[in-house]
């Protein structure tokens, strides 16, 4: 039996040693804790039917798995769907967003989400999509692996590597480049949602994610940088103007945490899995991370042992 080091603490490292340690691998997980990951700053939607709006087909293909996978490990997933609704300057947008995609009904908003009673005409449900709680689901999957026995470190690797360090391993990965994302987690007891929603614009459309505890993700922006400072007042003013757009009580909630992070990504915006210099990489999830993760992880499983093969027979 091979000895495994994940390098990456993030959705990418955490799915692929949960599947090590589900295989009775011996693995370790090597990351540095101080360092947020990307998928901290995550909303957590497992919509695949949504993102069909602008992603490629292979994201349904993978990510319509992702939530029955994420129901197998973690607590925190949520069965409810996905709202998405436009103002009415903008309805033309929800049109939009009908014909690119399915998996979708025409429906009042506020049968859905009665917080919403007068504030959009109509909107498009599409009830086969879930949600979970990046944090909580990180926290958990680390939780399970070291009650496994697995060791989470920051020293070197003692075993065959699997890099999924996300934007770190950029050096390594030069077709690999930075997508900045910024965010906000709001919190107000005036209002309560059940699934998150999406509000259309045709220069600025973001979401609106419930949490525990009359908590909300606000996000997120996507910027083509490798700036990793904190949050611009322009992208702050945009995500609170857009909550105002949803619910004016929302202009009453509290900013509790301000973020920005670096998503990886290919040209093509999808995941791929490479192997040189005796490396396994697993990067790319751009922002879809816990859509497309669980089923990059399955697939490098199946790679392993005919890479590790063709190698020792070359």
């Amino acid at each position: 039996m091979s000895r495994w080091s994940v390098l990456g603490c993030g959705v990418a490292g955490l799915c692929v040693a949960t599947l090590l340690a589900e295989r009775g691998e011996d693995v370790e997980v090597i990351g540095d804790d101080a360092r947020r990951p990307a998928s901290w700053f995550a909303g957590g939607m497992l919509a695949p039917w949504c993102e069909a709006e602008s992603a490629p087909r292979d994201v349904i293909t993978l990510g319509q798995h992702a939530a029955a996978w994420w129901q197998q490990r973690v607590s925190c997933v949520e069965h409810q769907g996905t709202l998405v609704v436009a103002p009415p300057r903008d309805s033309q947008e929800l049109n939009r967003f009908a014909r690119m995609t399915e998996q979708h009904q025409w429906v009042d908003p506020a049968d859905i989400e009665p917080a919403l009673e007068g504030r959009f005409a109509r909107g498009l449900f599409f009830a086969g999509e879930a949600h979970l709680d990046p944090r909580l689901a990180l926290q958990e999957m680390r939780d399970k692996l070291i009650a496994h026995g697995v060791p989470f470190n920051n020293h070197a690797p003692s075993g065959q590597i699997i890099d999924c360090r996300g934007i770190h391993a950029a050096p390594e990965l030069p077709r690999l480049r930075a997508v900045r994302g910024e965010m906000l987690i709001l919190h107000s007891e005036e209002v309560q949602f059940s699934r998150p929603i999406r509000l259309l614009h045709p220069r600025f459309p973001c979401y609106l994610v419930p949490r525990r505890g009359g908590h909300f993700m606000l996000g997120a922006t996507m910027i083509e940088s490798d700036d990793a400072s904190a949050i611009s007042a322009r992208a702050m003013m945009e995500l609170l103007s857009a909550a105002y757009a949803i619910h004016p009580a929302l202009a009453e909630a509290r900013v509790i945490e301000s973020g920005s992070g670096l998503r990886p990504a290919y040209p093509a915006n999808l995941p791929e899995i490479h192997y040189h210099n005796h490396i396994f990489y697993l990067n790319g999830m751009y922002r879809h991370g816990f859509l497309l993760a669980p089923m990059l992880a399955e697939q490098l499983m199946q790679r392993l042992s005919g890479e590790l093969k063709n190698e020792h027979s070359a």
